[in-house]
């Protein structure tokens, strides 16, 4: 059950599933239901019951294009310094409560697409995280129970504009993280079914050939049983919200020298079970940005 959106080449758009290299479209499987994984998501614990009767579903015959498989989420909530390793080489004391700061939602992108480095910034850094995706409305809930309101997850790639993060906006962070582009997402969201232990994963940044991170999710300092009671106690979570847990250390202003992201950089955020996300970063006048403009204008 890893849930995908995509893009046909007529343009038409749609949401499935991945199985065995193919995709099947939602419709296919359950036409009783709309076919957009939020409605899907209502399942709750019947959903792999449910979708293990229906192995005979058509796939789609023809190459899509994979787009981020939850768009325009209510919320984008990302943890700050959950790594204790991540803490420690930015010169922060590890926190004794989370660090919460928030991305807009239009920095959302999926895999393959570009991630554009801004005229405005020089200073743009990497950020390998697991990404929890909200199932249900949450609120209120103690560690016990936060798991249940957990419907998967997914690779995510938290762009950080460093100067803009840090000596703008009065030290606010939500600028420096909000640029578009700077939340690719992808490739699926991995029902967590099939993901029992997600705070024990393996996490990996890549730029090309080069391994710039290397942790495990169990590194977290605050769980993920713990991050949504916390966040449940504040404001409401619902369906189809996401999770940036926290990155782990080598991100490239904490190097020396430091090393920030450059047109033509590939980036590939790898976590176990989740798969793999590809960006290749590219200048804010290229002809991939400005065609990226156009398709999402």
């Amino acid at each position: 059950m890893r849930f995908c959106r995509y893009r046909r080449a007529n343009g038409q758009l749609g949401e499935g599933i991945e199985r065995d290299g193919s995709i099947v479209p939602l419709e296919q499987l359950d036409s009783t239901l709309p076919p957009h994984l939020r409605d899907w998501m209502t399942l709750g614990e019947a959903l792999p019951e449910r979708l293990a009767k229906l192995d005979s579903a058509a796939a789609i015959e023809e190459p899509v294009r994979l787009l981020a498989p939850v768009p325009h989420p209510e919320k984008i909530i990302c943890v700050g310094l959950n790594y204790r390793d991540h803490a420690i080489e930015t010169g922060a004391v590890p926190p004794t409560e989370p660090v919460i700061f928030s991305k807009l939602s239009s920095t959302i992108v999926g895999p393959d697409d570009p991630i554009i480095l801004p005229q405005l910034s020089d200073r743009v850094d990497f950020e390998a995280e697991l990404v929890v995706v909200l199932g249900s409305t949450c609120r209120d809930v103690e560690e016990a129970e936060a798991m249940q309101h957990v419907f998967g997850y997914c690779c995510g790639h938290d762009v950080s504009a460093r100067d803009w993060q840090k000596e703008h906006c009065g030290g606010q962070w939500l600028m420096g993280k909000s640029f578009d582009t700077f939340a690719p997402l992808g490739p699926y969201v991995v029902h967590k079914s099939l993901v029992p232990e997600p705070g024990n994963l393996a996490i990996e940044m890549r730029i090309g050939d080069e391994v710039m991170q290397r942790s495990r999710t169990n590194e977290l300092i605050f769980s993920i049983p713990t991050l949504i009671s916390f966040l449940s106690k504040i404001v409401t979570l619902r369906p189809g919200d996401l999770i940036f847990t926290g990155t782990p250390a080598g991100v490239g202003a904490a190097r020396t020298p430091p090393r920030f992201l450059q047109p033509g950089d590939h980036c590939q955020v790898t976590i176990e079970s989740l798969g793999t996300l590809r960006n290749r970063c590219v200048a804010h006048d290229s002809a991939e940005a400005e065609q990226w403009r156009k398709a999402t204008a």
